[in-house]
């Protein structure tokens, strides 16, 4: 079942990648995750892929279903900085939100904050948080060549005008 010799445990963090986006769950245990889904998907294969979708519906699904055919790692890197609740609460808070509908913001409320807030308490997401750094850095990279490029214009006529 697991990938590169990893094996899950229960209250481990699933990060699964998919072509544009990595799409996290919470290991039961059993061969079974937690994870939101949007509530009109036709199966898990479109899993949190919504950017607009506003609700999304919390689901119980065996791991290698919700992985098919992509990598997966446990990840529990938020670790580093922030104290796990016990499995035995973990898997309670996650077994209360199986089947219940959930609000979903691909920004604020996706699938790593919410398995996140299960594991710790609070939901993070750093793939939006680098996404957005990526996008700062992206304007900021296209204004000073924007600035460059006007300079470089300004310097031009003014040499021509000689």
């Amino acid at each position: 079942m697991g990938q590169d010799n990893c094996k899950p445990q229960p209250g481990d963090l699933i990060e699964i990648d998919r072509p544009l986006y990595q799409h996290w769950a919470l290991y039961l245990g059993d061969g079974y995750v937690i994870h939101v889904t949007d509530e009109g998907a036709s199966s898990v294969w479109l899993s949190s892929s919504s950017i607009h979708a506003a609700r999304a519906k919390v689901k119980k699904d065996p791991l290698v279903e919700v992985v098919k055919s992509h990598k997966w790692r446990v990840n529990n890197k938020y670790d580093r900085c922030r104290t796990p609740f016990p499995v035995e609460e973990i898997i309670r808070r996650a077994e209360l939100c199986i089947d219940r509908e959930v609000p979903y913001n691909v920004l604020k409320s996706n699938c790593e904050h919410f398995v996140t807030m299960l594991r710790y308490g609070e939901g993070e997401s750093r793939q939006v948080q680098n996404a957005a750094a990526g996008s700062a850095a992206v304007a900021v990279g296209s204004i000073i060549l924007g600035v460059a490029a006007f300079v470089g214009m300004a310097l031009s006529e003014s040499a021509s005008r000689r």
